[in-house]
């Protein structure tokens, strides 16, 4: 059974706290995970939730922030002393080559998996298969970053009554598929486009074109809320975002599940982030982020 989820491995901003670890999420897909912002303490917290490095088919580094790398040097040692034995592809600013070789190189190891190197240098397609297709979006940050937006291609959901008005039934319902018509009946006359799923990961940034482009439409948006609204203007100009903005995100590009995440250590009171999204009028699913929880993609409607 096909498994899609995320699971949070850390949620605090630039300093970890007794309770936040620095981030890291990995994105269960299928039969494929991916590993977003490995931030210091990643390979511990891998091990706490339960995460191998077998598990793992791409890296995603949205900048090269300590609070959002410095866990690489960690989990591309594990994934070599693990021989995990299928590719690794790993995506981060090409701006910031230099501290991905440094923290792929930090300290001696036997190199033994042939992690795959695809740093990202535009907005636009990073990889496809089967069962997504990987996009980034330039965020505005003091350095360069980039959000990262999985979205599964639309396929077909048959209708039983329609099928049988036409007295499809059988092999023949397979057919029709592979081929598009037969006998007249097109595959548009029994079955409807069933939507693909999508998935954004929104970290480091001041509001900016790459935030809507990378939230429209997404069953489960992740986003950074380092600042409650109070603080607006330590957002606007240390490059992040308040809960209410993050909130107004979503509730404008019809988000399913808003998951808020990378909080400041000046805030003691998680419930207050969920307070200020609720009054910036996002209705959807809501889930303030803690370390090792679990969140589901919701089901298709």
């Amino acid at each position: 059974m096909s498994v899609r989820e995320l699971v949070v491995l850390g949620t605090a901003s630039q300093v970890p706290t007794r309770h936040r670890n620095h981030n890291g999420y990995l994105l269960r897909w299928d039969g494929e995970g991916i590993l977003f912002d490995p931030g210091e303490g990643t390979q511990r917290q891998m091990l706490r939730a339960g995460v191998a490095a077998h598990d793992l088919n791409r890296i995603c580094v949205t900048h090269f922030h300590g609070d959002h790398s410095l866990g690489l040097a960690g989990v591309i040692q594990r994934i070599n002393l693990d021989k995990v034995p299928h590719e690794i592809t790993a995506h981060y600013p090409k701006s910031g080559q230099r501290f991905f070789d440094r923290l792929r190189y930090a300290t001696a190891y036997r190199e033994t998996v042939g992690v795959t190197e695809a740093p990202v240098d535009r907005d636009g397609p990073l990889a496809a298969t089967p069962s997504y297709t990987l996009d980034a979006h330039r965020l505005s940050h003091p350095v360069e970053s980039y959000g990262y937006r999985l979205t599964e291609p639309d396929g077909r959901r048959m209708l039983p009554d329609r099928l049988a008005a036409h007295g499809i039934k059988g092999p023949d319902v397979g057919r029709l598929q592979r081929e598009g018509s037969l006998g007249g009946v097109s595959l548009d006359d029994v079955s409807e486009v069933r939507r693909g799923q999508r998935f954004a990961f929104v970290m480091d940034t001041r509001l900016c074109e790459g935030v809507h482009a990378l939230a429209d439409g997404c069953d489960l948006l992740v986003i950074e809320s380092t600042f409650l609204d109070e603080d607006t203007d330590l957002a606007v100009e240390h490059g992040h975002l308040t809960a209410g903005q993050a909130a107004a995100v979503a509730r404008d590009a019809g988000v399913r599940h808003l998951v808020l995440t990378h909080f400041s250590q000046r805030y003691t009171d998680p419930e207050e982030f969920e307070r200020q999204a609720r009054a910036a009028g996002f209705e959807g699913e809501l889930t303030v982020a803690h370390d090792l929880l679990r969140v589901p993609v919701p089901k298709r409607r």
